[in-house]
């Protein structure tokens, strides 16, 4: 009989093991036993997969008569139970300098990548995809199709040039505990994108828009990961559902995709919601219809206006106020009532949300100079601050189909905080009567576990009986609240928009502080101060979350110019 990938969660760990159906109950509960130390009868487990068990598993539970083979891997359990035997001892000590280089890499800061000529701009942003493992997931499994004519024949070789070569300087990082030189994937940009190719007066290598690279790398990608195969890789081997993916037909719109839902209204006109009230007041009003479209986008836009505009009545100092003043705004189009253009309110929204997102600053702009005899216009930097968290939140961004679904998870969490406060609160009147002692501050202590478990125990009994809710986007927690996390920014130091030097800054990963204890915070604020990493070009150093947030603009330090974020679990 097969065996099944199965995470349990235990307290704040994940265990991972492998599941025999035919070893019943008792084999799953043994193996369980040998990684925690919590006795077998003393263990609780519940189902958080759909298609298990209901309830607390019971020792008569014919693990074989489920269908197992149905459920999308792994199986997700939630164990109970304090630890009390002891349990298999950690490896041996094995030192650095006696590992392997590909196993040395893992183990230090990771590694950079070499400047060749201006090319800090794709440096910076391979850095950042290199931590997106969706992507490559679906690049391990791409295979070059092949296409007969002409220049499309052209095209697809180059595009497979450019994956190919992509894929091996992530694997190249991994291998490597020392900068490498990314020569394959430079050369492999400048043939699929020429314009990235220029050369100045004296031949050397002109500086590009990492904004620029990082489009045109995800269409060529969009043009060659398709197909039910490639995106099932990407999403770990599980199946997305038509109605999950809603329009995304290759990886890169199901990973990084935004399906909008675009909104125009007449300013001149009655609508079509409002043509009952006008006909009651002049039976001749005129009805325009609103016009709704749908479109694939693969980043959000946060406008910057206020500092540089005069005559802007918009002063953007957030991201938040950034990208919705880029959602909103005015066109001339056709009105079909008036027979003639007139003016119309364009409204944006979120119908489908991606399990990662980007966020581009618009930092450059075209300035138009007619009077010089040089050039018709120069591209300007916008050096204003505009401020961001650790945490983005797309609620108010959503179409209200979107909107519902999020809700019942946002009010979900908001109810559970205001229970864990109140208990917090009556804890902490209970321990003002208790006497003082060490033998007094366990015994509160293991109250409070006890508390906390039996809250885990309610909620994964309620969680394995509750409805489905309908998705709003590909792999996206069943209890997402439309909160995504920042792991990746990509900055632009300089006030020459075609120089200046970009440089990316990676989150590490933070698991192991999240098990040595309480997360260190920013000062003032309960924003986690986590480990990230600073990439200039082949220098990498460490640095802090609140390091990170500084890079808001404003003067002549690196300010962020995309911004990376993958989906809050």
């Amino acid at each position: 009989m097969p065996t099944y990938a199965v995470n349990v969660k235990w307290g704040k760990e994940t265990l991972e093991i492998q599941m025999d159906p035919s070893a019943g109950v008792a084999g799953l509960k043994s193996e369980l036993q040998a990684r925690t130390g919590v006795p077998s009868e003393r263990m609780k487990i519940m189902p958080k997969s759909k298609g298990l068990w209901k309830g607390v598993l019971k020792d008569d539970c014919d693990l074989t008569a489920l269908n197992l083979a149905g459920i999308n891997p792994p199986l997700q359990m939630l164990m109970m139970g304090s630890a009390t035997l002891p349990v298999e001892p950690v490896k041996k000590t094995v030192f650095l300098e006696d590992l392997a280089p590909e196993e040395a890499a893992k183990m230090v800061e990771p590694s950079g990548l070499k400047n060749l000529g201006n090319t800090c701009y794709l440096n910076s942003v391979t850095q950042c995809l290199r931590v997106v493992p969706h992507l490559r997931d679906g690049l391990k499994t791409y295979t070059p199709v092949n296409v007969s004519g002409g220049a499309n024949q052209q095209q697809a070789q180059v595009h497979a040039m450019l994956l190919k070569s992509l894929l091996s300087t992530f694997d190249g990082l991994d291998r490597s505990p020392d900068a490498i030189a990314p020569q394959n994937l430079v050369m492999a940009t400048k043939m699929a994108f020429p314009q990235m190719a220029q050369t100045g007066p004296q031949g050397q290598p002109m500086q590009q828009d990492a904004e620029e690279f990082y489009s045109s790398i995800m269409g060529a990608a969009a043009t060659e990961l398709r197909g039910d195969n490639v995106i099932r890789a990407a999403f770990h081997g599980e199946n997305c559902s038509g109605e999950e993916l809603n329009g995304a037909a290759n990886v890169i719109d199901a990973v990084f995709g935004l399906k909008m839902e675009e909104t125009l209204t007449c300013d001149e006109l009655t609508t079509a919601g409002d043509a009952k009230d006008a006909m009651e007041t002049d039976g001749n009003a005129l009805v325009e219809p609103p016009v709704t479209t749908y479109d694939l986008h693969r980043k959000l836009v946060c406008n910057i206006q206020g500092g540089s505009d005069a005559a802007s009545q918009v002063n953007v100092t957030h991201i938040a106020e950034g990208i919705n003043l880029a959602l909103t705004g005015k066109v001339e189009k056709h009105s079909e009532a008036l027979g003639r253009n007139a003016q119309w309110t364009r409204t944006q929204k979120i119908a489908r949300l991606p399990p990662y997102l980007v966020v581009q600053f618009g930092r450059f702009y075209w300035k138009a100079t007619p009077d010089s005899q040089d050039h018709a216009g120069v591209k300007c930097k916008v050096m204003k601050p505009v401020g961001f968290q650790g945490t983005l939140d797309v609620y108010e961004f959503c179409s209200d189909k979107v909107k519902a679904v999020l809700k019942v998870a946002r009010d979900k969490a908001a109810q559970e905080e205001e229970d864990r406060v109140a208990k917090k609160l009556r804890g902490e009147v209970d321990e003002d009567k208790k006497e003082d002692g060490d033998a007094k501050m366990e015994e509160a202590k293991a109250e409070e576990k006890e508390e906390e478990m039996d809250d885990e125990l309610k909620a994964a009994l309620a969680m394995s009986v509750e409805p489905e809710r309908p998705p709003v986007g590909p792999g996206l927690p069943h209890d997402f609240q439309g909160l995504y996390e920042l792991f990746a920014v990509v900055t632009h130091k300089g006030r020459d928009a075609d120089g200046g030097h970009y440089m990316g800054w990676v989150k590490a990963d933070n698991s192991d502080s999240r098990k040595a204890g309480e997360k260190e915070k920013i000062a003032d604020t309960d924003e986690d101060n986590d480990d990230w990493f600073v990439f200039d070009d082949d220098e990498v150093s460490p640095c802090k979350t609140e390091d990170i947030l500084k890079l808001k603009g404003g003067g002549d330090w690196h300010m962020s110019y995309l911004n990376f974020y993958r989906a809050k679990k």
